[in-house]
């Protein structure tokens, strides 16, 4: 989509702090971060929500979720602990519609989150 912020991350039109990219995603740190490792997961193709996902987006987001596990596992998250979020529509706190996951971590996490 020609209008949307995380397309144009992924695209490298919009500069970020890209720590991981393979075919399929781009991992970029937050512009505001909520914890001391506060990661976003994308993919490169768009999708609005987990609500727009269809079956055929099965293994994209399987995907997703390992990569979250692979890098909470390099940068020393697996032991202590880390939280992966997904905010699906506004009520929820999806501010850019592009489907993405925060990966958070590096101190205590409390519940309920919000």
């Amino acid at each position: 989509m020609s209008d949307c912020l995380f397309c144009k991350i992924a695209e490298k039109k919009i500069p970020s702090k890209i720590v991981h990219e393979d075919d399929r995603t781009v991992v970029f740190e937050d512009i505001h971060p909520q914890a001391p490792t506060h990661l976003l997961i994308i993919p490169k193709t768009h999708l609005a929500s987990l609500s727009e996902a269809k079956q055929a987006d099965r293994d994209l987001l399987g995907h997703l979720l390992l990569l979250c596990a692979t890098i909470a596992e390099a940068r020393g998250l697996t032991q202590s602990g880390y939280r992966v979020v997904s905010n699906t529509g506004a009520q929820a706190g999806q501010s850019v519609f592009h489907l993405h996951l925060h990966l958070l971590g590096g101190r205590p996490m409390h519940w309920p989150p919000g």
